[in-house]
């Protein structure tokens, strides 16, 4: 039995992480709940029992075995390295992940990083868990050399008011009236009947933050420098669930018929054989998996495909992943 905090516990992924521990039915001996000022005082529900949020968390320091970071960047390198020298942090954000000191760790693929921890275990970036779950077995099997990946990512990957935002213009545009920019919104432009391709601030080559997660991110989990990602990620406006067309060139021959047999028996993976059966983002939601469809032969390599990756980013994305992650340690 084990005494958990969740830090960002009234947030998207972190509710989601409340929900994953009872429905896998994860030993809590004890729950501590912490969240801005905001959430002060508010009641959760857990296991049929009432908890309440704290807006403070030192009081927990030296008193719980595993600690759920589910913070912005900036809060999370403030807080999370006070836990790690009397509990395990599995932080989902993007504080820690390339610190060659941390396992950024996706249970499917590299489980055995885990035990080189030095108190944090980082959780990979939504995109790249459900990009890298289905072609870590191809990967084996013929070796990756590049990755071309566009994302059409939803708007819950940046949180709760993404949400909202989301939202209300869709309300403004169903009535037919213009949508206001208004001074906190999340997003650079409307996303409601629009897609934004930025995610994440850019770099002086061009690239976002988002798509540098995605070349960094997998070189760290393969353990290959050598592999070359061509990323673009857009923003759509989808409330849940990330959707990817990624074309990948191996440096061995594989067919589409290996491939699928392959993903049929891939941990974590559920292929969508037909062609017409492909998945999409609202019958995904909710769901565990990474779903897989339309594997075909890429036209532009000799050893290529081309494939649609599909899964919830709250959830394979983020916080199943590290509940995952805590199931075994």
């Amino acid at each position: 039995m084990r005494k958990i905090l969740i830090l960002g516990a009234t947030g998207l992924v972190g509710q989601e992480v409340l929900k994953i521990l009872e429905q896998r039915k994860f030993p809590v001996q004890e729950l501590f709940l912490f969240a801005s000022e905001r959430s002060e005082g508010t009641k959760v529900f857990f296991r049929n029992q009432e908890y309440e949020v704290s807006s403070t968390y030192e009081e927990f320091i030296g008193k719980v075995d595993i600690v759920f970071g589910c913070l912005d960047e900036a809060l999370s390198r403030e807080i999370i390295p006070r836990f790690k020298e009397k509990s395990i942090v599995i932080d989902n954000s993007p504080a820690f992940r390339m610190d060659p000191e941390v396992p950024l760790v996706i249970p499917e693929i590299n489980p055995h990083k885990i035990k080189e921890h030095k108190g944090i275990i980082a959780n990979p970036n939504c995109s790249t868990i459900q990009m890298l779950v289905p072609l870590y077995p191809l990967h084996k099997k013929a070796k990756i050399k590049r990755i071309f990946v566009a994302t059409y990512q939803s708007v819950s990957g940046y949180g709760k008011s993404a949400v909202e935002e989301l939202k209300l213009e869709l309300e403004y545009i169903a009535a037919e009236q213009m949508v206001s920019k208004f001074e906190d919104s999340v997003f650079p432009h409307q996303i409601g009947a629009n897609i934004i391709p930025q995610i994440g601030r850019f770099n002086e080559l061009g690239y976002t933050s988002e798509e540098m997660k995605m070349l960094n991110e997998t070189r760290k989990i393969f353990d290959d420098d050598s592999i070359l990602v061509s990323p673009t990620c857009v923003r759509i406006p989808v409330f849940y669930g990330h959707s990817e067309a990624v074309s990948v060139e191996f440096e061995n021959p594989i067919s589409v018929e290996e491939a699928k047999e392959i993903l049929k028996n891939a941990p974590g993976v559920i292929l969508c054989e037909k062609d017409q059966d492909y998945p999409v983002p609202v019958q995904v939601a909710g769901k565990d998996e990474v779903f897989v469809g339309r594997i075909r032969k890429d036209f532009a390599f000799e050893n290529g495909l081309t494939m649609w990756i599909v899964a919830d980013n709250i959830r394979k994305g983020a916080a199943l992943n590290v509940v995952q992650i805590a199931e075994l340690l």
